[in-house]
C-alpha cells in the first residue's frame, strides 16, 4: 500500500465517497463519520436498516472526548490495554456525533483498529471514520479486498488492500454506559482478557432490554446464501449422507480430528483447525467458498462453548438463524 493510495482515499473521504479498508478483524465500509450524507451512503450500499448503530473508527485514544461523554474510567482502561485492538467502547456520545451514525440513540461505538493500512488512513484523515464491515447487511463480512470486490464491486469508490484480515471475526463491543460494563457481541478479545484488565467479572448482556443496540447483534446475521446448519459430531456424517441420498450436494465444516475423512460424492469437506483464534480467521473465508461452491447445505460441526471459542460459536449461532427451518 503507497502513500499515494492513502492519499486518494483521503481525497474520497473528505469529499464525502466511501472506501473499503481493511482491519485486523474484517473489512470495513468507510465514511467520513461527521458528513451525514457520506454516512448515508454506506447505508444504502449495505442495505442496512437505518436504526442500526455504526463503529467510529479512531486514529488513537485521545481523539475518545471529540466523540463521547462522560467517560469511565473502565473505559480508559481498556483503551489503553487493548487500543489499538478488536475492541469497540460503547460510551455516551457528544452531541457532534450524527445521529445516522448512532441509530439515533444517546451512546457511540468507538475502536482504534491494529492494522497499519487502517492506522495510515485515520491518522491521515484526522477524523472518525463511520465503517461497519464492507458486504452487504446480514451477509458473511469480507476478510479480504477479493471479498468486497466481489460482493459490492463497483459501489464502492475505492478498496485498499491490506491482506487477509489477521483476526477475521468482528470485534468484541462492550458497553460501558450503564453501572457496570457489558458484553454486547464477543469478538477478539475475550471475556478472561477483559475479566484480567479490569480485576472483575463482566456479564454478557446483549439481549436485555435496557442494553443498547450494537452491530452484529441481530438474532440472524454473517449468513453465507446457503443454508447453514449446526450439528452435532455424532450425528454429522449421517446427516450429509442424508442429503447425498437425495442427490443434494453439502458441504461439512469439521474439526481436524488427525483423521483422514472418507470422500464421497455429493459431499464437500472444509476441514478447520482445532483452536479457536485460527478457527475463527479462516471461518468467512470458508462460507464464502461453500457459496462458491453451489452447495445445497452447509452442515458445521458443533464447536466447544467455552469462553475461547464464544466469538465463533455467536457468529455459527446468528448464521444458523438466518436460515429455516432450523433442521436439515
Amino acid at each position: 500500500m503507497s502513500a499515494a493510495d492513502i492519499e486518494a482515499a483521503v481525497r474520497i473521504l473528505r469529499t464525502g465517497g466511501v472506501v473499503a479498508f481493511p482491519t485486523e478483524t474484517v473489512y470495513g465500509l468507510g465514511a467520513d463519520a461527521s458528513n451525514p450524507a457520506a454516512v448515508e451512503r454506506i447505508f444504502a450500499i449495505k442495505g442496512r436498516p437505518a436504526h442500526h448503530p455504526l463503529i467510529v473508527h479512531l486514529a488513537d485514544a485521545a481523539q475518545l472526548p471529540h466523540w463521547a461523554r462522560d467517560i469511565p474510567g473502565d473505559a480508559r482502561t481498556l483503551a489503553a490495554h487493548f487500543w489499538p485492538g478488536p475492541l469497540t467502547l460503547i460510551l455516551k456520545r457528544t452531541p457532534q456525533v450524527p445521529d445516522c451514525v448512532t441509530g439515533g440513540q444517546d451512546t457511540v461505538g468507538l475502536r482504534v483498529p491494529n492494522h497499519p493500512v487502517a492506522l495510515a488512513l485515520l491518522c491521515a484523515v484526522g477524523g472518525g471514520i463511520a465503517a461497519p464491515s464492507a458486504n452487504r447487511f446480514g451477509r458473511v463480512s469480507p476478510t479480504t479486498a477479493a471479498h468486497v470486490r466481489a460482493e459490492l464491486g463497483g459501489d464502492v469508490d475505492m478498496i485498499l488492500d491490506g491482506g487477509p484480515c489477521r483476526v477475521g471475526l468482528e470485534s468484541t463491543i462492550v458497553s460501558l454506559v450503564g453501572e457496570r460494563p457489558v458484553i454486547l457481541r464477543p469478538g477478539g478479545i475475550s471475556r478472561a482478557m477483559l475479566v484480567q484488565v479490569l480485576g472483575s467479572d463482566i456479564q454478557m448482556g446483549a439481549a436485555a432490554e435496557d442494553a443498547p443496540r450494537a452491530p452484529g447483534t441481530l438474532e440472524a446475521h454473517y449468513a453465507p446464501r446457503t443454508p447453514l446448519f449446526v450439528v452435532s459430531a455424532q450425528v454429522l456424517e449421517e446427516t450429509a449422507r442424508g442429503f447425498a441420498a437425495r442427490r443434494q450436494r453439502a458441504g461439512i465444516i469439521q474439526i481436524e480430528s488427525g483423521t483422514v475423512p472418507c470422500t464421497e460424492a455429493n459431499i464437500r469437506r472444509f476441514m478447520m483447525p482445532r483452536d479457536a483464534e485460527t478457527y475463527g480467521q479462516r471461518l468467512y473465508a470458508v462460507l464464502r467458498e461453500g457459496d462458491e461452491a453451489g452447495l445445497h447445505a452447509l452442515l458445521v460441526e458443533q464447536v466447544p462453548e467455552d469462553d475461547t471459542w464464544l466469538a465463533v460459536h455467536d457468529r455459527l449461532s446468528r448464521a444458523a438463524r438466518a436460515h429455516s427451518p432450523d433442521t436439515p
